[in-house]
C-alpha cells in the first residue's frame, strides 16, 4: 500500500506513544512497513537523481559506488566486498575522543576489555603467541582490520602482531582519529608491515594536526585515506581545508553513511531519517551529503578515488562475507540495531512539508485508524 505522508504521521504519532513492551497488530505491522517503505522511496528517488548528475560515477561490479581512479580505490574495502569479508581484530577498548556520531557514544567507560596481553580475532580470544597456529588452520583471510577502539592509545602493543599478519601475507588495515598518530608511531606501523591506514578525519574536526599526521602516513605507508562517517560539520569542514587534504597525497577517501544506534540516536533527534531495508537508520542528509562531495571531486578531478560507502554498499557486505561463510542463499548478518523501531525518530520527517512522498493513495478498507479498533 502507498500509504499518504498525512495517514503515515497519524499513524506514527500513536505508535511512538505506546508502550515499548505492547506488541503491534499484524495490520498494524504492515502499516509500519508501508511507512517505511514510502520513505525509503522517496530517499531513493532523491538518491537517483544525485547520482545521475555525477558525469563519471563508477560502480565495482555492481556492489558500491565511486568516483576517480580506480586504482586507489583501497583493497581493504574489496576484501570486504569481493573477498572473505571483513575480520575484525580487537583489542583496544578506550579512545581519546568522544564524537557524537560514534556507536559506542555514552558508554566508552563501559567497553569491555579483551583482556591482558589477548587479541579478539573471529570472535574468540588469541594470545600472540597462537596466531601462527591460528594460521595453519583456517584459510588465510583476504584481509584484516584492527579496530575497537583508538589503537594508538596503545599503538606500541600492535606493531609485532602486525608483522606476524605480514609476513603471513596477509592484507592488513586499521582504523585511527589520527590525533595520537606521530612520525615514530607510523614509521613503526610501516615497517612491521602495515598495508592500509585509514583516518577519520571528522573525529578530530579536520585538525591540521591530523591532516599533517596524513601526509607523513603517507610517507611509511603505501596506501593511506580518510574514512568518516558522512555528516554536516564533516563535509563544512573539509572544504575549509581541501586544499591542505589533498596535499597529503592520500590515496582514498571513504563517504560512510551514518547510520544510528540506541547510543547515538538522541544525538541526531529532530533530523529527517529513514530506514534502509528495514536495517540501518540514517539521517537523510547523510549520503546526499555524500554524493555531491562525490561530483565535486568528479567534477575537479581529484587523483583519487572517492567512495560511496552507503548502507547499500553495507547491506552488500553482509550478503558477501555470509556467502563467504557457506551460509544458505540469500543469508545477510545486515539487520536494525533496535529491536523495535523507534518511531518517534521518524516524525520530523513526517511532519516535514518539503519532504514528498512519490505517490500516494488512501489506505485499503481495514487500515483505518478507527477501523482497527472499533
Amino acid at each position: 500500500m502507498k500509504i499518504s505522508k498525512k495517514d503515515a504521521l497519524g499513524w506514527f504519532e500513536f505508535f511512538a506513544e505506546l508502550p515499548e513492551e505492547e506488541e503491534l497488530l499484524t495490520k498494524q505491522q504492515e502499516i509500519v512497513y508501508a511507512v517505511f517503505a514510502q520513505i525509503e522511496a522517496a530517499v531513493d528517488a532523491r538518491h537517483e537523481k544525485l547520482m545521475s548528475e555525477i558525469k563519471n560515477l563508477k560502480t565495482l561490479g555492481g556492489r558500491t559506488y565511486f568516483v576517480g581512479n580506480e586504482e586507489k580505490f583501497p583493497r581493504g574495502c574489496k576484501s570486504c566486498l569481493f573477498g572473505s569479508g571483513l575480520s575484525a581484530i580487537r583489542k583496544t577498548n578506550k579512545c581519546n575522543v568522544e564524537c557524537k556520531f560514534c556507536y559506542n557514544y555514552g558508554e566508552l567507560d563501559e567497553v569491555p576489555p579483551i583482556g591482558e596481553g589477548m587479541w579478539e580475532i573471529g570472535g574468540t580470544k588469541f594470545y600472540e603467541k597462537d596466531l601462527d597456529m591460528l594460521f595453519s588452520i583456517y584459510k588465510k583471510p583476504t584481509g584484516v582490520a584492527y579496530v575497537y577502539l583508538e589503537p594508538f592509545m596503545e599503538i606500541e602493543k600492535y606493531y609485532s602482531v602486525v608483522k606476524k599478519f605480514a609476513d603471513a601475507g596477509i592484507y592488513q588495515h586499521l582504523y585511527t582519529n589520527g590525533i595520537l598518530a606521530n612520525e615514530e608511531n607510523l614509521k613503526a606501523l610501516g615497517e612491521a608491515g602495515l598495508d592500509e591506514l585509514r583516518f577519520n578525519l571528522g573525529a578530530s574536526n579536520c585538525s591540521d594536526k591530523v591532516i599533517k599526521n596524513i601526509k607523513t602516513a603517507k610517507k611509511y605507508i603505501k596506501n593511506v585515506g580518510i574514512e568518516t562517517p558522512m555528516t554536516p560539520e564533516l563535509f563544512k569542514q573539509f572544504f575549509e581545508k581541501k586544499d591542505a587534504i589533498l596535499d597529503t597525497n592520500l590515496d582514498f577517501i571513504n563517504c560512510a553513511e551514518l547510520h544510528l544506534n540506541a547510543n547515538n540516536i538522541d544525538n541526531y533527534f529532530g533530523e529527517n531519517m529513514y530506514i534502509s531495508r528495514h536495517g540501518y537508520i540514517s539521517p537523510i542528509w547523510s549520503r546526499e551529503l555524500t554524493l555531491k562531495f562525490m561530483k565535486i571531486a568528479d567534477d575537479e578531478g581529484w587523483n583519487l578515488a572517492v567512495h560511496d560507502c552507503s548502507n547499500y554498499t553495507k547491506f552488500v557486505r553482509g550478503l558477501n562475507l555470509k556467502s563467504k561463510e557457506g551460509g544458505w542463499f540469500g543469508a545477510s548478518n545486515y539487520g536494525c540495531e533496535f529491536s523495535r523501531p523507534p518511531f518517534e525518530a521518524f516524525l520530523p520527517v513526517l511532519r516535514d512539508e518539503s519532504f514528498k512522498f512519490v505517490e500516494e493513495e488512501k489506505l485499503p478498507e481495514g487500515y483505518n485508524f478507527g477501523e482497527l479498533f472499533f
